[in-house]
């Protein structure tokens, strides 16, 4: 089998195989490279109707960052196992979808590289320009793809890959009037943290209160939890990026929403309690100790779980009139005004 040297892969395939008709599955693109050639999966299950409100994973957009990749098939390890014997699962895929998109840049993987077989970041080579100052290189750039965070040439079609994820994303999730996408990465700081648009500039998005509200609900029903949330601009702005881009695309109607989330899994802690990682590419970005590596997989479960509970309830707990101000404002405090 072509693809037995990418382990993600090949799990991945296994999985389609074990969830048989519950799945619908798809190879929107695939990418040669090394003679090989490495299908990007898609796979839906639940309610197909356009009146049901969806739920997207997505991970693998850096090749270097497996383990976002790793979260997304555990937890599609879990739901496909509990759709043996588990009813409430069942009912609750009756009103809902879900969609993955597990391994978005399996070439990247597969070289041991951030971006994809031609150089590009795919999480920089959206059509969008940041409005406000970027980091030099670090916000994106188009003088080489031999240096990171490359965009792509000016003008240029977007890559196959990112491509992929926006016709996915506009097909299953932009047709819905409510839609949350989580995007599974790893790398940056010593606490595991929840962005929401935007990144290319500082201003708050059109649906701050709705963020504001499931951030309440997650706080309030898991008061105990790890997350930092935060929109990815208060740490750092990009030129290119997909889901300020879809974002931008998907609510130019005023009555969807549509909430794409990033989960930004805080690397660094990982190499502080094993240092020898540093000196591993992949170990600045992945948990090397099994032992270490399993809570993370078993450790995002709980998250993944409320967006599935959030997104079948949305109607119980958006905010609507003097409600949503109000959350609008305290969101504004914390995350602009601090």
């Amino acid at each position: 089998m072509i693809e037995k040297n990418l382990p993600e892969l090949v799990m991945l395939k296994r999985l389609i195989d074990e969830g048989g008709r519950h799945l619908e599955v798809a190879a929107p693109c695939s990418i040669p490279i090394d003679g090989r050639d490495f299908p990007v999966y898609t796979i839906a299950l639940g309610n197909p109707s356009p009146d049901v409100p969806v739920l997207g994973f997505f991970g693998g957009i850096h090749g270097l960052e497996r383990i976002g990749t790793q979260v997304i098939l555990a937890f599609l390890q879990s739901i496909l196992a509990r759709l043996q014997w588990d009813s409430t699962l069942h009912q609750q895929l009756e009103s809902m979808r879900l969609v993955f998109m597990p391994l978005v840049n399996p070439g990247g993987m597969w070289q041991g590289t951030r971006c994809n077989p031609q150089g590009v970041d795919l999480m920089r080579n959206a059509p969008l320009s940041a409005s406000e100052p970027v980091p030099f290189l670090l916000g994106g750039q188009r003088y080489s793809n031999k240096l990171p965070w490359y965009r792509g040439r000016q003008g240029a079609p977007m890559q196959v890959e990112s491509q992929a994820v926006c016709d996915l994303v506009e097909r299953e999730l932009l047709s819905r009037q409510f839609s949350i996408a989580l995007d599974c990465h790893s790398g940056f700081g010593l606490r595991d943290r929840i962005w929401f648009p935007h990144a290319h500039t500082a201003t708050p998005i059109a649906h701050l209160a709705d963020i504001g509200a499931l951030e309440e609900l997650y706080s309030r029903t898991y008061p105990n939890h790890n997350y930092v949330f935060e929109p990815q601009s208060r740490q750092y702005r990009t030129h290119g990026d997909l889901w300020d881009y879809l974002y931008l695309q998907g609510t130019s109607d005023s009555e969807r929403v549509f909430l794409p989330l990033t989960l930004e899994m805080g690397s660094w802690l990982w190499v502080k309690k094993n240092p020898r990682q540093l000196f591993n590419r992949a170990g600045i970005f992945n948990p090397t100790a099994a032992h270490r590596l399993q809570r993370v997989l078993r450790g995002h479960l709980v998250w993944f779980d409320f967006l599935m509970r959030a997104t079948n309830s949305h109607g119980r707990w958006m905010p609507e009139g003097l409600a949503r101000k109000a959350h609008r404002r305290r969101a504004l405090a914390q995350w602009y005004e601090s």
